[in-house]
């Protein structure tokens, strides 16, 4: 790590420089954009200025902008999707500091609604980022009517869902783990409510969703596979405003208001479901004494002590509950809480300094007198994160920062009652700091030609107090060694270089490629198919080695009539390094020495993705299409053979299309098709003893039936004008009630034993769904 602070003071160095030498006779512009009506500011707005030379720049997530011009008359153009477009005259005679605020566009009229048709994904030179907008996420059709932000995005090419009922997702042949996500800048581990049916992320606490499937930028790292960066809203500085919804299973609410009104504001969002309740109407005595619900909490607040100091405090709280009467009970949850300070140096030199807090972690508990038991497994993070953002001219913005990262992982706490006969045990925490640096620089090269290169320098050191063992290739220990509190166990290093160009053909296409390397220190280890609020967690020791993907990707990006249409075709190819599986009848609940049953071999992962989006007008949609493959190889299973990953789907098809029909009526359908996943079957079966014993052959050599489903909803709006603007939204899942299966298990036939039936475990058929929304 002391490397890589030598290296900070170079940035400094090369900044001056850059300001001394590119910024001659140029003066800054620089400002906020934001909401008109709430003060809010807007992710990724354009501002133009065009005149004697033009130049241009795009908020960041703070809704910050900073260019450079020369003097003279021009005109500045400000824009957003869903806002009416500014235009004003720009005399330019020196350093300027202009906000500008947008109003939203709720006018019917097409011309108008699509007065900004920009071509982000052409001239954009950041290859694979995908990004949703809160409109998008409330009008596709979802399990019970409950919008979700995870569902959503398993929807795009690239973005695989995990399974019926799970919110996990694979990108590009990763595995669930293998996915970043952020809640405002704080790691979530376990997204999913109701054991993966829900996700944690109530739609109507974010604002903006951003997703990187590759050639993500520089400022992040820790996973392989992508990142799904949410920002939460910050809340109404003008005025106080409240909205919600009442469904079938769950209801939700939102407040906003100023807290000094054009200076600060806080926002609260909460959710809760109620099937408890439903239960507690049974009469049945087994039934109606059981739990089920889960409940979150979104807040957060914000003030702007001057023009150059900003403080952001932000937080998450979700549970979710599970008990069997008075026998079993289980819950799980996250909680996060981050406290921001924007600073701005100067005009071009832009500060953001963040501390986070995250937490998940779940309770067990046995409730059974004689054998009563909890057990009790959490991962917590402390984090520092220090990140800057230099306007070098209008060709360069560089981004640099650090960050450092306490883990501290308890893998598993068993207390018995006083009269049970269960053995208490405890097993060590494991703790470790993850250490990094990076600089990024966004460099126009020509008018055609874009590139965001970068470089990333990340460490890992697993430190004490504790036992580390070490174990020979057949998991058997070869040594121990004990360390103090927090003394240094091993220390990784990792260079991490991030590249993306964009080659543009004209104003309506272009070439884009990258190249990413990854390291992930975090490790997910789980004995079943999808995800579970039980998986275990490890890090980095003196056996476990960072994992480390090298991803290429290619594409081709084109816009037509009039950037109504925009259609994209990638390809990319992925390697590998330091994957882990576990051996064979291995148990990862409660096991001590959980190392010792780890494997490490490699992956590869390739394949084509193609889009095709319709944005503007009455009817919009999108169709996404992959056509993949993802395999894995290891020493010491399936003969050292290549064999399919769990995750591996040949073909994955998405179509999305929403219909406005009027003022008032909005249609909106859903269809997917994939491929099932790849499964691990019996091959064949003998008798021992009268016992029927299953024999398997190729590691994951079949196959689960493909998968298919289509949805439909429709949302009537309320008579506009009214004080409390309210709507319904009615929906069906899984229209045509195809029982997509869940699981497969095999029995011998009552009947003849010689035969072997496969039982078929599905989730759900046909659901209605219908909710009442309100906002005033």
């Amino acid at each position: 790590m002391s490397n890589i602070l030598r290296l900070i003071p170079a940035f400094f160095i090369l900044l001056s420089f850059c300001q001394s030498t590119l910024a001659q006779n140029r003066f800054a512009i620089s400002g906020t954009v934001s909401d008109a009506s709430s003060g809010e500011t807007l992710i990724g707005a354009s501002v133009k200025v065009s005149g004697p030379s033009n130049g241009g720049a795009v908020t960041n997530a703070y809704g910050f902008y900073s260019l450079q011009m020369p003097s003279g008359d021009y005109e500045i153009t400000v824009s957003f999707v869903g806002y009416k477009t500014v235009q004003q005259p720009l005399k330019i005679n020196g350093a300027q500091k202009l906000n500008f605020s947008l109003t939203a566009d709720s006018q019917l009229d097409e011309v108008v609604i699509t007065s900004e048709k920009r071509n982000d994904n052409v001239v954009n030179p950041q290859m694979g980022l995908q990004k949703l907008t809160v409109r998008e996420i409330n009008n596709v059709p979802v399990l019970l009517g409950e919008r979700d932000v995870l569902k959503t995005l398993q929807l795009l090419p690239g973005i695989k869902a995990a399974g019926e009922g799970n919110s996990g997702f694979y990108v590009r042949g990763g595995a669930t783990d293998h996915n970043l996500i952020l809640l405002d800048e704080a790691p979530v581990y376990n997204a999913s409510h109701l054991l993966g049916f829900f996700s944690t992320f109530n739609s109507d606490a974010i604002k903006d969703v951003s997703v990187y499937k590759g050639g993500m930028p520089a400022q992040y790292g820790g996973r392989l596979a992508s990142v799904l960066d949410i920002k939460m809203n910050e809340g109404n500085r003008k005025e106080f405003t409240a909205e919600g919804g009442i469904g079938l299973i769950s209801s939700r609410a939102k407040i906003e208001a100023p807290i000094v009104k054009d200076k600060g504001s806080f926002m609260i969002s909460a959710r809760r479901t109620y099937l408890d309740a439903f239960l507690a109407l049974s009469p049945d005595s087994s039934i109606n004494g059981n739990t089920l619900y889960f409940y979150d909490v979104n807040a957060k607040a914000n003030y702007q002590l001057d023009d150059r100091n900003t403080l952001y405090l932000s937080g998450y709280f979700g549970r979710d509950k599970l008990g069997l009467n008075e026998t079993f009970a289980f819950n799980w949850g996250n909680s996060t809480l981050t406290f921001r300070w924007n600073h701005l140096f100067s005009d071009r030199l832009f500060s953001n300094t963040s501390l986070i807090y995250s937490n998940y972690d779940y309770v067990i508990s046995n409730l059974i007198a004689e054998n009563s038991f909890e057990v009790n497994s959490s991962i917590k993070n402390f984090n520092f994160k220090q990140d800057f953002e230099y306007s070098a001219g209008n060709s360069h913005r560089v981004k640099f920062g650090l960050n450092a990262i306490r883990h501290s992982i308890e893998p598993g706490k068993l207390t018995s009652g006083a009269s049970s006969s269960v053995n208490e045990q405890d097993y060590e925490d494991r703790k470790g700091y993850e250490l990094a640096a990076y600089v990024s620089d966004e460099w126009a090269v020509s008018d055609r030609i874009s590139v965001v290169y970068g470089l990333r320098m990340s460490s890992f050191l697993p430190t004490g107090p504790g036992d580390f063992k070490t174990y020979d290739e057949d998991g058997n220990t070869v040594d121990i060694l004990s360390y103090g509190n927090n003394e240094i166990v091993r220390t990784y290093f990792n260079l991490e270089p991030r590249l993306s160009a964009n080659f543009q053909l004209n104003t309506s296409s272009s070439l884009k490629a990258a190249y990413t390397r990854n390291t992930q220190n975090i490790h997910l280890m789980s004995n079943s198919t999808t995800t579970s609020p039980t998986d275990l967690y490890i890090m980095n020791s003196n056996n476990v080695k960072p994992e480390i993907a090298d991803q290429l990707a290619a594409g081709y990006f084109r816009n037509f009539n009039d950037n109504r249409y925009e259609f994209s075709a990638e390809i990319y190819y992925k390697l590998m390094q330091n994957q882990i599986e576990y051996r064979t009848g291995t148990d990862l609940r409660g096991n001590a020495n959980v190392e010792a049953d780890l494997l490490y071999g490699r992956g590869r992962a390739y394949g084509v993705e193609l889009f095709l989006k319709k944005r503007f007008g009455k009817f919009n949609g999108w169709v996404g299409y992959t056509l993949s493959k993802t395999e894995r190889q290891f020493d010491a299973i399936n003969n050292t053979r290549w064999f399919n990953a769990k995750q591996d789907r040949t073909h994955d098809l998405s179509l999305v299309g929403i219909y406005k029909v009027s003022s008032r009526w909005t249609f909106s359908s859903v269809f997917v098709y994939n491929t099932g996943n790849a499964v691990t079957f019996p091959s064949g079966k003998y008798q021992i003893n009268g016992r029927t014993v299953y024999y398997y052959t190729e590691k994951n050599g079949y196959r689960m039936p493909d998968y298919h489903r289509l949805d439909l909803s429709a949302t009537l709006e309320g008579k506009p004008g009214r004080k409390v603007q309210s709507s319904w939204s009615f929906g069906l899942y899984n229209v045509y009630n195809r029982k997509n299966a869940f699981s497969i298990d095999f029995k011998d036939n009552e009947d003849d034993q010689t035969r072997t039936e496969a039982v078929r475990t599905t989730l759900f058929g046909i659901i209605p769904s219908v909710t009442w929304n309100f906002k005033f």
